[in-house]
């Protein structure tokens, strides 16, 4: 990058102001012009400089760093959203700081559709130097007064106003809606102000006045303005940058990196207040001594260093300087000054734009000088430009290098290559100097190549953004009560989970005598679970999808060593004959056999069957219904081992003992207790849900027998199919189960399972989207699509390590054009869905563990809960939340969950190794 003068030199002493005594004096007036404006040459380097000590200071600002004091403050303004176009209804503006000594009032109609707009209603008062410098209270009168006064011009009535606040000083925000002042800047010096919420100041004084009633519902400073009143159709705009009477940028943050928000979601807008960025060692090069006058000359010396350098206010001042200096030294206007160049103020930012505009003519700056009181030679008029054009270059060059380090910042936290982003600009320096954007934007594209930036004029002055402000605020607000009344079924109170629990209690006590239920209560004729004396070879199968398992498990002192084998069940044998499918599974059998060298061998084989069974015994079990996208014939209400011995005796070459049918959620507790022996439950939240427990034997009606315990597979999912559950049933769980391949079963399954619980946040996500809630009311294609939303979804969405940028691309693979807003709602959407799930089976668990305590007639239970499946070890919260819901429900248990390794496959040996322990007691 090219340095804006002939020659890059780094400032020296020596060559600000007059000549040194002693050292030659240039005779050339163009020389002497070239050696003064050399001061504001800044080069590349300097520039990426500046770049970089601003991110820095950015960066120790967010942290929450105080010592050293960051260079810039990163003041969160509590605007967590941009527009989406769809805000609407009527809104009052106070502008106050926004250019000057002047305070607007705007009245702003949002129409709610695009390519609709009403023009703002607004009046300008001017603020007279004495309210500028008089009493805090003073200035707000002053400012309500203005208020009524403009409102006085409309039929309004007595209908309530929302009012945004535009006020453009540096403020502490703790809320939207409230806001300390913290120094004031351009030229104001109310008293009693700094420290106080000027929000209640204006509340206050707009109380005194009585006139209307009007709710301040949001204070902004203009660069937030600016950014929100961004035209829509140009896509997000998410950076605001004001170059006014003073200066200043913002942008939309990620919450999780500002220290001083207790929010790790979302993103939030951040002034950066880069006006007080003053770094010696960034600044100081490019630092002159027509500053350090200016400076030292302001209201507030030493302060707003960088701002004194860009801002309007100051641009006019810093040619003024230039210009007197080099009259001092009579390089122009023949040496003769006027009372106006040596009064400070008397050069406008209007004057400058007019003298470096070279489309305006010798004749204008010919004008200009002449109202300044200058004697106009021919060669000062080229002089006076260069200086006008040398100061207004820096400005825009040092206010590119400050946007670039915004645009780093946004292009690292956003982990994209090349970012695309829109920055709303604003402020009467690009208003009235359009030589400064394209310099602006000449720089940016040099220092942030990879960053495609488009600048967007503000609409109105930022009036009409703090408009939007106030209308997002509004929508947001109504949006969250919306979202609060669809997701309240889901959030279920202590009273209701109790309920459950007690629901479940009496379900279980009616299923084991044989009574009607909901609840099957099922006997699995497994009586006890592992001791760790086990030992031997065993063969075990598991058959539970399209995917069939063989595995040999070897069992050791304290060691199960487990080789399988994976075959597929293609659909047309899962859907064809009982005999072609249980001939297939014979088949896999021997070829693992023969793999494995064991072909002749008559090993115990325990079978995984996870469907629902009737079991009659050990080795016997009556498939009562195929699910899972089986459908073979001939099977249902057949025992499965028979089917399994036929297609054995049918092989003829192949001997197997088959020793025990098991399901898996009693594999999944046989293979936890064989590492704890506590463990007297098993537990499955995959696709599909189950729960089984040792129960007392003299309990269960349809076993002979009172002493001892058999396992029972409670088959749980069906609880609350006799309409037990109604009470907590939404007509988003109604839409999911009417759809379902079984309607009307499987309730307490359909509201925690994995098969199901992507489709509830689809049908709720559709709901929110049909009340404007959602993707700004958009019909949205991909969600009419059953089973497109993949409970997944819901564990990688929930997880805490994926930032919003990464939960928004998993939403946007799924074809949903979704903003931060919408991402965070289908956040909350699978939260409260996946707890609902999880304190439901928490809730079933705390069923379960009371019954063993009072079964066995205990104060405090010790007991141990083996889980399987995927929703509960994949989902980040999941388990936890269980576990939560039984200590709540359960204060007397004390309940490990035990997560199983191979339940299904491990589990069924093991059954099938107790059996054998169990059946050698019994011949000795």
């Amino acid at each position: 990058m090219d340095s804006i003068g002939p020659r890059g030199l780094q400032q020296r002493e020596g060559a600000l102001g007059c000549p040194q005594e002693g050292l030659p004096c240039p005779s050339n007036s163009s020389e002497l012009v070239q050696e003064c404006l050399q001061q504001f040459e800044v080069t590349e380097a300097q520039l990426r400089q500046i770049q970089s000590s601003l991110l820095g200071s950015m960066e120790q600002a967010l942290g929450g760093q105080a010592s050293p004091a960051p260079a810039v403050r990163m003041l969160p303004t509590y605007v967590g959203s941009i527009p989406h176009g769809t805000e609407q209804g009527d809104f009052v503006v106070l502008e106050l700081g926004a250019s000057g000594a002047s305070l607007r009032v705007l009245w702003v109609t949002l129409m709610g559709t695009e390519g609709c707009k009403i023009e703002p209603r607004s009046q300008e008062f001017v603020i007279p130097q004495e309210v500028m410098l008089g009493p805090g209270q003073q200035l707000f009168d002053f400012a309500a007064r203005c208020l009524s006064e403009f409102l006085d011009t409309l039929p309004v009535g007595k209908q309530g106003l929302q009012l945004g606040f535009n006020f453009s000083f540096p403020c502490h925000q703790t809320g939207l809606d409230k806001s300390t002042l913290i120094s004031w800047t351009k030229g104001f010096k109310c008293s009693g102000v700094e420290g106080q919420d000027v929000v209640q100041l204006l509340r206050d004084a707009i109380q005194r006045q009585g006139t209307y009633s009007i709710d301040v519902v949001a204070v902004v400073n203009d660069t937030v303005g600016t950014m929100m009143g961004c035209e829509p159709g140009v896509g997000p705009c998410e950076v605001g940058l004001v170059v006014d009477t003073g200066t200043n940028a913002c942008y939309m943050e990620e919450a999780r990196h500002v220290a001083v928000l207790d929010e790790d979601r979302g993103r939030v807008c951040i002034s950066v207040e880069w006006g007080s960025f003053s770094d010696d060692g960034a600044l100081g090069p490019v630092w002159t001594i027509f500053d350090r006058t200016l400076d030292q000359e302001s209201l507030n010396p030493g302060a707003q260093r960088f701002e004194k350098m860009i801002g309007g206010l100051y641009l006019g001042e810093l040619v003024r300087l230039v210009l007197a200096d080099l009259v001092r030294r009579g390089v122009l206007f023949d040496g003769s000054t006027s009372p106006v160049l040596l009064s400070p103020g008397s050069i406008l930012l209007e004057h400058v734009a007019e003298m470096d505009d070279p489309s305006a003519g010798a004749a204008r700056l010919h004008a200009v000088l002449q109202f300044l009181g200058l004697n106009l030679r021919t060669s000062d008029a080229e002089l006076v430009q260069q200086v006008c054009v040398a100061v207004c270059t820096r400005a825009a060059r040092l206010c590119a290098a400050a946007l670039a380090a915004i645009l780093s910042r946004l292009q690292h936290i956003r982990e994209q290559r090349s970012l695309q982003i829109a920055v709303a600009t604003g402020g009467r320096v690009f208003e009235r100097h359009p030589r400064f954007l394209s310099i602006l934007q000449e720089t940016v594209k040099c220092l942030a190549p990879e960053c495609g930036v488009s600048f967007i004029p503000s609409v109105d002055g930022g009036g009409q953004g703090v408009a939007m402000v106030t209308a997002v605020a509004a929508r947001l607000a109504a949006h969250r009560r919306l979202l609060e009344e669809t997701l309240a079924p889901f959030r279920l109170t202590h009273e209701q989970l109790v309920a459950v629990q007690r629901q479940m209690r009496e379900a279980m006590a009616k299923g084991l005598k044989g009574k009607p239920s909901s609840l099957r209560m099922l006997p699995t004729y497994v009586r006890a679970t592992p001791d760790g004396s086990e030992r031997g070879d065993f063969l075990a199968l598991d058959l539970g999808g399209t995917n069939f398992r063989v595995l040999l498990v070897h069992v050791a002192s304290g060691d199960v060593q487990i080789t399988n084998q994976i075959y597929s069940i293609p659909e047309y044998m899962a859907q064809g004959s009982g005999q072609q499918l249980f001939d297939h599974i014979v088949d896999c059998i021997v070829d693992f056999q023969q793999k494995q060298g064991l072909s002749g061998q008559s090993l115990p084989l325990g079978f995984t069957f996870s469907f629902p069974c009737r079991q009659l015994g050990l080795d016997k079990g009556i498939l009562m219904n195929w699910t899972k996208g089986f459908s073979a014939s001939d099977c249902e209400g057949q025992d499965v081992v028979f089917l399994l011995r036929e297609a054995i005796r049918r092989k003829k070459a192949v001997e197997l003992n088959v020793v025990a049918l098991v399901n898996d959620t009693v594999g999944t507790m046989m293979s936890c207790g064989y590492e704890n022996p506590h463990c007297e439950v098993g537990l499955i939240v995959g696709t599909g849900t189950n729960a089984c427990y040792m129960e007392e034997l003299r309990n269960v009606t349809s076993v002979p027998g009172d002493s001892g315990r058999m396992c029972i597979n409670m088959e749980w999912g069906a609880f609350g199919d006799d309409g037990s559950l109604g009470m907590l049933s939404t007509h988003f769980d109604a839409r999911v189960d009417q759809a379902s391949i079984n309607p009307g079963r499987q309730r307490f399954e359909k509201m925690i399972s994995g098969m199901y619980l992507g489709e509830i946040v689809r049908h709720i996500l559709l709901h929110l989207t049909s009340l404007g809630v959602l993707f700004r009311g958009q019909h949205i294609q991909c969600l009419q699509t059953r089973d497109i939303f993949k409970t997944k979804f819901l564990s990688e969405i929930e997880s805490d390590s994926l930032a919003l940028r990464q939960v928004r691309a998993i939403l946007e693979d799924l074809g949903l054009p979704l903003t931060s807003d919408d991402a965070l709602m289908v956040l909350e959407v699978c939260q409260a869905v996946s707890r609902r799930a999880a304190q439901l089976c928490g809730a079933g668990v705390a069923a379960v563990v009371e019954r063993i305590r009072e079964n066995r007639d205990l104060e405090k239970l010790t007991v141990s809960v083996g889980v399987d499946g995927t929703l509960y070890k994949l989902h980040p919260h999941f388990s936890s939340l269980v576990a939560e819901t039984v200590r709540e429900l359960a204060p007397r248990c004390v309940v490990t969950f035990l997560q199983s390794k191979d339940g299904s496959g491990k589990g069924a040996a093991l059954v099938t190794a107790v059996a054998c322990r169990l059946a050698q007691m019994t011949r000795v």
